[in-house]
């Protein structure tokens, strides 16, 4: 029986890999699973089952994959696909209310931070308008009061006036001969 060797710089480089995403890595060999290159259903599965951890620290865990793999020139495992969906799932951020249900559909398949990112921007924009509207509509339901009352003070000037002319009729001018 031959005893295969391993290249010194083959086994470096794989521990460097190993070093690079610890906890998948360790996961990977305990679930059967090659940890570099990995393949996208098992990232999801990975996802997953280390769902309990929370999305933040899931999400270094993802990038540390994902790090590794883009830095030896390897396609990335975590992007889009079942692996984004894994992400999702344990993510739960939903897309945009104003965005038509196509976009809405495409939000899912973005990375975590981008979700993050453009949930938290839209929420910020959507609160801008709300407020922008609740000031015009304070601003119109002033400006109707304030024309109301002009109306009405408009009125009482037309009605004095009319008064006023009235009694000139009646005045006997001093210097009037007679």
């Amino acid at each position: 029986m031959t005893r295969t060797t391993v290249s010194p710089v083959l086994a470096a480089l794989a521990q460097a890999r190993m070093r690079a995403a610890p906890m998948f890595a360790r996961w990977c060999e305990l679930n059967r699973a090659a940890w570099c290159p990995a393949a996208p259903t098992d990232v999801a599965r990975f996802v997953s089952d280390c769902a309990s951890l929370g999305i933040e620290r899931l999400w270094l865990a993802v990038q540390e994959i994902s790090r590794m793999h883009t830095s030896l020139g390897l396609a990335d495992p975590t992007l889009g696909g079942v692996a984004s969906a894994a992400i999702n799932d344990v993510a739960g951020i939903s897309p945009p209310r104003s965005w038509p249900v196509d976009r809405k559909q495409r939000f899912g398949s973005l990375p975590y931070d981008l979700q993050v990112y453009i949930a938290s921007h839209e929420a910020q924009r959507e609160k801008a308008l709300r407020r922008a509207q609740n000031e015009a509509a304070i601003a119109r339901q002033k400006l109707a009061a304030l024309q109301a009352q002009h109306a009405g003070t408009t009125d009482e000037i037309a009605a004095e006036g009319t008064a006023a002319d009235d009694r000139k009729g009646l005045e006997v001018d001093p210097h009037a001969v007679a």
